[in-house]
């Protein structure tokens, strides 16, 4: 009955009729369900609808977008071969199509293609990499062409800035997925100086949407490539610290300190000739009033992250990092009677502070240097006793502090041994992390038991 609606002469039969398959395609189809509503016998049929209401007005088309995204997204487990694989190319090119359409910015259709694009390409299988593949030049010449076109009018730079926006996002989206197995990754590797040449582009047109998304494309190149990321980072790095400076618009600023998180875990220790400038400039972030603070605990993260690459190179930062980490713990520790929403935040830094001290451990561990990490053991074994005290850790935080102190042991060993041994937290926590439902929380306290027993019986 409705796919018969979709050709119905009323625009709004068929603009609901089309958001109502979208939401049928949501909630009633994927992998958990037990009697699957699209079939090999009537699959072909939705597609082939799907396809051509996709060539209606805006409004219904945007929404048959939206259907096709949930359809795709509902083969998302669907292990090596999907349904779709058949209508792979022809989908592809239907949506490129849309965004390519006189009238597509009307009704968010051009955003509502990419992004269904975006979903196409995420749940596809290996069996169609190679046409993912062909669609890396075609996004790269739209996105080219974008930053080919000056002198333009306010109105018509911010319908190029969201333009280029989704381009990188699908980029993005792309890297991820052709970068994920050996093959694929090896044949992208040859777009990626190409790739990386637009969007340091990119950035040279100062826009924060735009900014944002090639910031976190280019984390995903540096996650597929490793290593090799390394030769772009010269001129890379002053893109990456504007982003850290920018504070205006801190989801920018948010999203760079994630990407450093990204280049830390390509890079290693190749990572130290630029670690100075970054870590210069996330203290400064740490310091600053005008910064939002959902930024900050991401930003101890990174501490963690930094510390975990470079090792006991970390070594100069921690009489700026560790008085820090310290202050904020014993603002971050009280939390009685404050609302639902203090305490997510609060969780949120918590959880920041102690993966900065869970990586600063074993950056240094097996390392000459791990003494001068025992002044701050203490006071991180107190911030862990009255975590524990008040009673209101979530499950995220609960296994982080318990593998804390597990590296705190096994870093220091027979050094915070007694320290230990006197704290609530090796006892009353670690027995109720032990007796967790949670399993990861259970798997941390085993393994820092383990570590704690290690490092009492030196």
């Amino acid at each position: 009955m409705l796919t018969a609606l979709t050709k119905d002469p009323n625009n709004h039969v068929k603009d609901t009729t089309a958001w109502t398959l979208g939401r049928i395609f949501e909630f009633l189809h994927g992998s958990a369900m037990e009697t699957p509503i699209i079939t090999p016998a009537n699959s072909q049929q939705i597609i082939t609808v799907l396809l051509q209401i996709m060539r209606d007005v805006p409004n219904v088309a945007e929404k048959a977008c939206g259907a096709l995204y949930f359809l795709a997204q509902g083969y998302e487990d669907v292990g090596q071969t999907s349904p779709l694989t058949p209508y792979f190319q022809e989908i592809v090119h239907s949506l490129l199509t849309v965004t390519h359409r006189d009238d597509a910015g009307e009704s968010r259709l051009r955003t509502a293609a990419y992004e269904t694009l975006n979903e196409v390409v995420r749940c596809s299988t290996d069996e169609t990499t190679s046409m993912v593949l062909h669609l890396v030049p075609v996004i790269m010449m739209s996105l080219h062409k974008t930053l080919e076109e000056h002198n333009l009018s306010s109105d018509e730079r911010q319908k190029q800035n969201e333009l280029q926006g989704l381009l990188c996002g699908c980029l993005q989206v792309i890297i991820q997925k052709l970068g994920s197995s050996e093959p694929s990754k090896y044949a992208f590797m040859q777009y990626a100086d190409q790739i990386m040449n637009l969007f340091l582009r990119v950035f040279a047109c100062r826009s924060a949407t735009v900014h944002e998304e090639a910031m976190l494309a280019i984390g995903a190149l540096a996650y597929s490539m490793g290593s090799d990321f390394a030769k772009y980072m010269p001129e890379f790095y002053k893109y990456l610290e504007m982003g850290l400076q920018n504070f205006e618009e801190y989801q920018v600023c948010a999203v760079t300190v994630g990407v450093v998180g990204d280049i830390r875990r390509a890079l290693e220790d190749k990572m130290l000739p630029w670690c100075d400038g970054i870590m210069t400039q996330l203290l400064k972030d740490l310091s600053s009033n005008q910064l939002h603070r959902s930024v900050k605990p991401p930003i101890f993260s990174c501490f963690g992250d930094i510390a975990m690459a470079i090792g006991e190179n970390f070594e100069k930062y921690l009489m700026y990092a560790m008085p820090m980490l310290q202050s904020v713990a014993e603002l971050s520790a009280h939390t009685t009677g404050a609302d639902d929403e203090i305490i997510e935040y609060t969780n949120l830094l918590r959880n920041g502070i102690l993966e900065a001290y869970s990586g600063i451990f074993q950056g240094f561990k097996n390392s000459p240097k791990t003494q001068l990490l025992i002044p701050y053991a203490q006071h991180i074994i107190q911030f862990l006793d009255l975590m524990y005290m008040e009673k209101d850790m979530d499950d995220v935080v609960m296994k982080t502090a318990i593998g804390v102190l597990g590296d705190l042991a096994d870093t220091l060993g027979s050094n915070a041994g007694s320290l230990i041994q006197q704290s609530l937290s090796s006892k009353d926590f670690l027995n109720e992390c032990l007796s967790s439902g949670d399993h990861l929380i259970k798997e941390s306290a085993e393994w820092a038991k383990l570590a704690i027993s290690r490092a009492i019986s030196v």
